[in-house]
């Protein structure tokens, strides 16, 4: 299987659709999106290919290949793609709605950034969707990805690193614990889990950083009252906003449409609208959740289709 495959679509009406899919274990957000930037800058622009400013390829000297069995728990086995029935719905939330949303969120010890926000009100819908279809309101684990080239500050050779360095937070929702569903705790609550997330990992010897990923995914992904729960409503959150996805210009102009997904989980997908200070939403769910889900009042109060 080839970890990398591009395919380029050229149509009759003269446009031209550029496909990129890869192995997530080789390559993260971080770095798929500068390799397409800096390629593209490469063919605008003409650099010579001694010129080019690429990321390094270090990260199998820092992280050498181990045995993961003796560190991580059995993978639990991936839902039939068949079975699941994945749609994709695109929302979008404008700058005005934006400014609502903060006035909802309300004051806090700290100002949220407009991804947490949404991330909250989006996991807030899907509860509630999730509510409607089996009577009560159940647990849930949302997967948060943190870029951690920047986070590991014993680690400074990484921070340009072409691979893989994407940890992701558990956010773990349990009825009751969350009052009235109020919409700043459950932001309280993502901002909560990425800080203790970043400070588990950020430890002083390669060895200790990956024993304390092991540990992450072993207590909440892999646990059986959890990610290994039938009972457990399981999404991710992923976040390109400020990733250079606009700018991705081969010389033919820039991109008018994105589609991202993995077609394996239920994710929300966050990207930076093509003009305006909005923020688009690529939310890919399970059919039957996705009739519910787009009729929450959250949903209509804030987002457009």
């Amino acid at each position: 299987m080839p970890i990398v495959i591009v395919q380029i679509t050229e149509f009759e009406c003269g446009g031209l659709a550029l496909s990129m899919s890869h192995a997530h274990t080789a390559m993260d957000g971080f770095t798929t999106f500068t390799f397409i930037n800096e390629w593209t800058k490469v063919c605008r622009l003409g650099i010579p290919e001694d010129k080019i400013d690429f990321l390094s390829i270090n990260l199998a000297d820092v992280f050498p290949s181990r045995d993961l069995s003796k560190l991580l728990l059995p993978r639990l086995p991936q839902e039939d793609r068949e079975e699941a029935k994945l749609v994709a719905k695109r929302l979008y939330i404008n700058e005005s709605a934006i400014s609502r949303l903060r006035e909802e969120v309300g004051d806090l010890c700290f100002k949220p950034s407009r991804v947490e926000m949404i991330v909250a009100l989006l996991w807030r819908a899907l509860l509630r969707a999730s509510e409607k279809k089996h009577g009560h309101l159940r647990r849930s684990l949302m997967g948060v990805p943190i870029n951690m080239r920047p986070k590991l500050k014993s680690l400074p050779q990484i921070e340009k690193s072409f691979g893989n360095l994407v940890i992701y937070a558990p956010v773990k929702f349990i009825p009751g614990e969350i009052n009235n569903m109020e919409l700043h705790n459950f932001v309280r609550l993502i901002r909560d889990t990425v800080k203790e997330t970043i400070v588990a990992c950020d430890k002083t010897s390669p060895d200790d950083v990956v024993a304390a990923l092991a540990n992450i995914y072993n207590e909440s992904f892999q646990e059986q009252e959890w990610g290994a729960s039938d009972e457990v409503d399981m999404y991710t959150s992923s976040s390109l906003c400020r990733f250079p996805t606009q700018e991705a210009d081969f010389g033919w102009g820039k991109p008018c449409l994105m589609h991202f997904g993995s077609r394996h989980n239920q994710v929300c997908w966050l990207y930076d609208a093509e003009c305006g200070n909005g923020i688009c939403v690529q939310m890919d769910l399970k059919e039957t959740n996705a009739k519910l889900f787009e009729c929450e009042d959250d949903i209509k109060a804030f987002f457009e289709f």
